[in-house]
Order: structure tokens, then sequence, then C-alpha cells
């Protein structure tokens, strides 16, 4: 089956130089959860700017649902619904009149009940009459992503979707990302928050200084790249770790009653069985051991910084 969007070695440079995107290709599949992850100035908001047409690229190739970006615009655009960071929404005018409006936006004609769900999924029902200007931010930005699925598109761009919402909010709004996805709506997220992407997200790509640096299943990412960590409780503390032991990569703590023992997930040989060894040799009493992960947090950062 062909992928619901396909970029085909996206460039785009501005007048002042600065290349926005550099050789960017990316296809992504219909009904899946893509977390783009960067920095600030990576190209994530230009990237979906261009994927939407709202961005002039005409020598690059980006197909939305069969439907080239720069030829056939109206068709493309129609299956497409966009979430911006700002928050853009009529002061004055109600919830469900907004909502409504960016349906008719669309050529779409009205349809009370459909309309009256969606606020309902979104948790904007009591809300429907409320002017825009009364809500908090938190709701406003629920109002962006009703207008944003008022036409039935299949993809959804949501553009740092949790900025400025509390986490009982962010939470709230994962589940209805989660819905989405069930429901067969393709969903693209750029995020600051990284737990966000390790939470809802079926792919990670990392974006930075335009290009793409990866793109890859999370739990694939996550166990590729990533590190456990071994923490050794000892009954027992230690001034130093004995020289027999400097093979191995631990780092004790300041208590002494801590070993901690990195080691790489993707090798043969962990090297813990030896590791236990040699701490009973050279007389250390363990209390207790424990493994924890390194998180999608750490392996983006180890990235970027690469």
């Amino acid at each position: 089956m062909s992928p619901i969007i396909s970029i085909k070695n996206l460039t785009k440079t501005y007048e002042n130089g600065f290349k926005a995107l550099d050789d960017l290709s990316l296809e992504i599949e219909e009904g899946e959860i893509l977390a783009l992850l960067g920095p600030n100035g990576a190209g994530k908001t230009t990237l979906i700017s261009a994927v939407c047409g709202l961005l002039s690229v005409p020598k690059n190739k980006i197909i939305v649902g069969g439907f080239d970006v720069a030829k056939d615009y109206r068709n493309s655009r129609s299956l497409i619904g966009l979430v911006p960071q700002e928050i853009t929404i009529e002061p004055f005018e109600t919830v469900k009149n907004a909502v409504s409006f960016t349906r008719g936006l669309f050529g779409k004609p009205a349809d009370t009940v459909f309309i009256e769900q969606l606020l309902k999924d979104l948790s904007l029902y009591d809300k429907r009459d409320h002017k825009n200007m009364m809500l908090s931010g938190g709701m406003k930005r629920r109002v962006m992503i009703a207008k944003a699925l008022s036409h039935k598109p299949k993809v959804l761009f949501l553009d740092e979707p949790t900025a400025g919402v509390d986490v009982d909010l962010r939470k709230d709004m994962w589940d209805v990302v989660a819905r989405l996805r069930m429901s067969g709506v393709t969903v693209i997220l750029t995020t600051h928050y990284i737990e966000e992407a390790e939470e809802i997200a079926d792919r990670i790509g990392v974006i930075n200084k335009g290009k793409l640096l990866l793109v890859e299943g999370k739990n694939e990412l996550m166990q590729r790249m990533g590190s456990k960590n071994l923490t050794i409780e000892l009954r027992k503390p230690v001034s130093k770790i004995p020289a027999s032991l400097s093979n191995y990569k631990l780092e004790l703590s300041n208590d002494g009653m801590r070993l901690n023992y990195l080691y790489d997930v993707r090798a043969q040989k962990t090297g813990i069985i030896d590791l236990l060894l040699e701490l009973k040799k050279a007389s250390f009493k363990i209390r207790d051991l424990q493994t924890s992960q390194s998180s999608l947090e750490e392996i983006f950062v180890n990235l970027v910084k690469d």
C-alpha cells in the first residue's frame, strides 16, 4: 500500500540564504502516529508548512493521498487538518459556530450531528455556546483541534499541540490522539515534550538543521540506541572501586552504598555475570540489583549533540 504522505528530496532555502530544509525525504504510512523531534529552528514547522501547501517549494515532490501538493493543492489540502502552534480562533464567535465555519471553508455541507459529536469527543460540548475569548488556553487549543478535524481529514498535523497546557489536560489530549489513530487518521506531531512522543508515537523522526537524522519505530529506536543501567546496592559502604574492576564502566555513589554499571543492550554479552563474579571475588556484599532503560529524551539529546 502506498504511503499517505510521500516527500522526495525536499529543500527549502530562503532569500537570505538560510537553508531550512536540506534534501529531506520521508514517507508516512496511513493510520500511524509520527512524532517529529528537533530543537528550535530545526525545520519542523517549515516541513509541515510545505506539506500543507503553505510554503512554495515547486521543484520538490510532495504527494498527499495521491495528490501532488504543488499541482493539485485543493485536493491535497482537503485531506489535511492543521493545528498550528499559535492559537488563532475568532474571539467573539462561539465554539460551535467557529468549528462549523471552518467546515464550510472546505466546501463541506452543514452537519450538526457530526459537529456536536466532535465537540463531545474533545470535551467541548458543554462550552459549545461560549465565546472563544471566555475559554482557557487549554480549551482554546481543543477548539483548534476541532476546527482542524471539522472536514474529516485523513491527515492531522499537530504543531506543538500541548504547549502551555497543564499536565492533566495534556494527558487528555494524548487520549484524543490515540482515538484518532484508531479511527484511521494519520497524526504527525511536533513536540518539545519528549515524554509525549514516548507515550503515543509509533515512529520517531529526528530533525536538526533541516536534515532528517533518522525515522524509526519508537521501540526499535530505544532498543537500538538505548542503554541500560544496572544499580548494585551494597550491604556495606566502600570507599573506592578496586583495580580489579577497572575494566567495567562503574560509578560509585557519594555514600559508597551503590555501584552503577552502564551497559549496551545491543552487545552479545552485557558483562553482568562476569561483573557479579568479580564483585564476589572482591568480597562485595550485595543487597539488591535494579535495572533501568535510557529514555527517549536521552537518545534524542545525544543524537542532536552528535
